[in-house]
């Protein structure tokens, strides 16, 4: 993917924001132009209309376009996001927003024909990217910190805490929802013993992840959660729900459990949000995540009631902040060797990406939720694991 280099930034003199804006940035404690590492530096006025007309996505697309900078991207956002900035501009100055609402409530935006969209423009960017900023066992999802000394361990740790709060044994099928580049297969492959079936939309995924395993006895497929079927003693998912969509939540769950043994247990890994939104970030959703849709914990309840016994619900979000950080400084000293190949703009998108996303968590805004499920049938006891 190779995207053209923005023009030089010109630096501008202090040109005051819109008076919304202005009291937003003061209540965040953000001063334009000033000295503390969170501050906007501003290039291009052009910012402030770009926010009034277009909101968190004129927000990022004047960043990915020089516009304005800041030293501690991360905190900035924290800073906008603890101040409740995004809903600010939303409900403010997107005129475009009751469009998206509607968009989100009527049309099923994660329909079969639109599965394999999220693969397409993300997932398969290329996976010299992500090798680079990802541990060894390409993991892309939040690890595991209380006792980690790297990011490399913070994930081992968080595949081997899956796999005792699975109870996972030696000979047990395990179907994994959205298997990535086979990280969590090849694991619990050869750690706990088990006979794997990986399910990806991603082609690139799909492929890396037969290599990995290859030995094992661990099977990936190019499928939709949809199309899944047979009989497992466990199920777990990491990061993928968030590509489920809320039209699709209950018949998700139902479809679940109809896969899973009456004695068995399903792992579900999100991302989640403190309150129910009716339309997701824009700029994300254009640039990262297309037709994405984060959860939040009320939604999640409706959906498996029925379905369901909560076993454990662990959040531990602020995890998600340190291993964005640790992605992005990974991703900052490889790129020398991935410029050639995806040019100024998409560093200055993946570094919003990656940034901003970190801010979202260390907001509170932003959650990680394992939530261990059990069908109503089973009779074995459990016990939560940490």
């Amino acid at each position: 993917m190779l995207m053209s280099s923005p023009p030089a930034p010109t630096p501008v003199a202090h040109d005051a924001p819109p008076a919304p804006i202005a009291r937003l940035l003061q209540r965040a404690g953000i001063q334009v132009n000033g000295p503390a590492p969170w501050d906007l530096q501003l290039n291009d006025a052009t910012t402030w209309q770009r926010m009034m007309v277009h909101g968190t996505l004129g927000f990022g697309e004047s960043y990915m376009d020089g516009l304005w900078d800041c030293e501690r991207l991360d905190e900035l956002v924290c800073r906008l996001l603890r101040a409740d900035g995004d809903h600010v501009v939303t409900a403010r100055f997107l005129p475009h927003w009751l469009a998206q609402v509607l968009r989100h409530g009527l049309l099923n935006l994660q329909s079969v024909s639109r599965a394999f969209r999220v693969a397409e423009q993300h997932y398969d960017l290329g996976n010299d990217l992500f090798a680079a900023m990802l541990d060894s066992r390409m993991v892309y999802s939040c690890a595991y910190w209380p006792r980690a000394a790297d990011l490399e361990q913070a994930q081992e740790h968080k595949l081997e805490l899956i796999g005792r709060k699975l109870e996972l044994r030696p000979g047990e099928r395990l179907l994994d929802v959205g298997c990535g580049w086979g990280g969590l297969a090849e694991h619990a492959a050869r750690h706990f013993g088990c006979q794997v079936v990986g399910a990806t939309v991603s082609r690139e995924q799909a492929a890396l992840a037969r290599e990995r395993c290859a030995g094992l006895p661990v099977t990936v497929e190019l499928a939709d959660w949809r199309s899944l079927a047979g009989r497992w003693d466990k199920i777990v998912s990491v990061g993928m729900f968030e590509h489920v969509g809320p039209k699709n939540y209950a018949a998700y769950f139902r479809h679940m459990r109809e896969l899973l043994d009456a004695q068995g247990l399903f792992l579900l890994h999100t991302i989640g949000t403190e309150r129910t939104e009716r339309a997701t970030n824009a700029w994300t959703e254009r640039y990262i995540f297309p037709n994405g849709k984060l959860p939040s914990a009320v939604e999640i309840a409706r959906a498996i009631d029925g379905q369901f016994v909560i076993e454990d619900w662990h959040n531990f979000g602020p995890d998600y902040d340190r291993t964005l950080m640790a992605w992005w400084a990974r991703f900052e000293h490889a790129w020398p060797q991935l410029r050639a190949r995806y040019g100024e703009r998409f560093f200055r998108m993946w570094k919003f990406y990656l940034l901003s996303s970190a801010g979202f968590f260390r907001s509170h805004q932003g959650q990680l939720w394992q939530i261990v499920l059990a069908p109503r049938e089973r009779t074995r006891e459990y016990r939560s694991v940490r």
